[in-house]
């Protein structure tokens, strides 16, 4: 049988958020009460593939490879690390503020600054004389919170920024517990909070997302840091790839010297192509001594390496790659979306597919198929395996419901199990199928689901 031809429709981002609210991916946050803009809950669906994302990432990148450890430090820290860091100082922005409807810019972002004027001038609403727009002021982007019960005794701290300071204020202590050999890695997941001023693309740029980050620490050698730096460049790619992302829709991209933290050796972007351009996906960056040096001035501790092999002591560099989570996740969607003549699938890597398989019975409305099926599904959830339970509509209908949800494979309990044991067995891909024996169900679908 011939497919359908497949093609990305021009509106691809209007389709991926319809889908992932219609199907049970992502809502707006705090919907029923008009939301909070730039923040995204992940309902049933979009958590199963969030978590089977991060799952991916930690076995990859932590317990297939020797010397990594895992570490998760707190989301609330003491204000010095963001001293110590500089985001209290460097982690500001340029902001301008629109005269017509009070919105604000960063002064940097022309492109958005355009769309917005294009608005108001759409609207016919024209700005006051004398200019549109405020001149720029700096602003914080570090969320602020209090600690303590008792008002106006309130302690003063910041939801973090980034995740990479919890890793290095925790350096000395992985050190003295596990006593790694250099070069050593630590890798963490967990949220982040940005006051953004313009949240767009959906979960692309939020308020409140998460990162999976690995910070290898290296011997302060230009030479060896940038064989870890290549490696790391390389060992990034290669996941998303693994896992099917269009080789094409990627790229890696160097910082320009301008636009590097002033600390940066090196910097490099993994960048996605997009429906609104090429935009990153993940940052590989060589930071030298700067997050351990800075950390041990201001804390009085001593963040040295001693290396027992060449008997030398110093501050290691860090190599980092740095990725996010809900943009990564978004990528995958709309790099798996398809449309066909009669569905839409999501052509997702069975690995990050929110079920693995979905089991019906041909007519629900038949005790003995809906009580054999009631029965295969309970054996498969018996296994590692997330699986769908389905009967609602017509058997076509379910197939395609599942194919818009990325469920790999579909399983049909017939007559005609009833009578040998046998089931069909549906691939999301080429719609092809067979027909295997209910007790080859698990180990097959294990098999195809490495």
């Amino acid at each position: 049988m011939s497919q359908p031809k497949e093609q990305k429709p021009s509106n691809l981002l209007d389709k991926i958020v319809s889908l992932c609210k219609r199907r049970g991916f992502i809502f707006p946050g705090s919907e029923i009460y008009g939301g909070l803009r730039g923040t995204w809950d992940y309902g049933p669906l979009g958590s199963e593939m969030k978590f089977n994302l991060k799952q991916s990432w930690w076995k990859y990148m932590v317990q297939d490879r020797e010397n990594v450890f895992g570490v998760n430090a707190a989301i609330m820290m003491n204000p010095k690390v963001w001293e110590a860091s500089g985001h209290t100082q460097a982690f500001t922005d340029p902001l301008i503020e629109c005269k017509i409807c009070h919105e604000r810019f960063r002064a940097d972002k022309h492109e958005d600054i355009k769309e917005h004027e294009e608005m108001h001038a759409k609207k016919k609403e024209n700005p006051p004389t004398g200019g549109g727009w405020t001149e720029p002021k700096q602003f914080n982007i570090l969320v602020e919170a209090k600690l303590g019960v008792v008002e106006g005794e309130k302690t003063m701290v910041y939801l973090r920024g980034e995740i990479t300071q919890g890793v290095h204020v925790n350096f000395k202590n992985v050190v003295d517990s596990m006593h790694p050999k250099i070069p050593f890695g630590l890798a963490q997941i967990g949220k982040a909070f940005r006051n953004e001023i313009t949240p767009r693309n959906f979960v692309f740029r939020s308020r409140e997302f998460e990162q999976m980050e690995l910070q290898t620490y290296v011997k302060p050698d230009e030479v060896s840091a940038m064989e870890v730096f290549s490696e790391m460049k390389n060992i990034r790619m290669q996941w998303y790839l693994n896992l099917g992302i269009d080789k094409n829709k990627l790229r890696f991209r160097e910082h320009a010297f301008d636009e590097r933290a002033h600390y940066a050796r090196a910097a490099w972007d993994i960048e996605y192509e997009t429906p609104w351009g090429w935009d990153e996906t993940e940052g590989i960056h060589h930071r030298g001594d700067w997050d351990l040096s800075r950390h041990s001035q201001f804390s009085g501790q001593d963040l040295s390496y001693f290396d027992s092999e060449s008997k030398e002591r110093f501050v290691p560099w860090v190599i980092e790659t740095s990725g996010g989570v809900d943009r990564a996740l978004l990528f995958f969607l709309l790099d798996a979306y398809q449309e066909e003549k009669d569905r839409i699938v999501l052509k997702i890597h069975p690995k990050l597919a929110p079920y693995k398989a979905a089991v019906f019975p041909l007519l629900k409305n038949k005790p003995e198929l809906a009580a054999k099926a009631r029965q295969v599904f309970k054996d498969l959830k018996m296994t590692s395996l997330n699986i769908a339970w389905d009967d609602r509509g017509n058997i076509g209908k379910r197939y395609y419901s599942q194919d818009e949800i990325g469920t790999p494979f579909c399983i049909t309990v017939d007559f005609q199990t009833l009578e040998d044991g046998t089931v069909t067995l549906r691939d999301r891909d080429t719609m092809e199928q067979k027909r295997i024996d209910t007790k080859d169900i698990a180990k097959l679908l294990e098999e195809k689901l490495k």
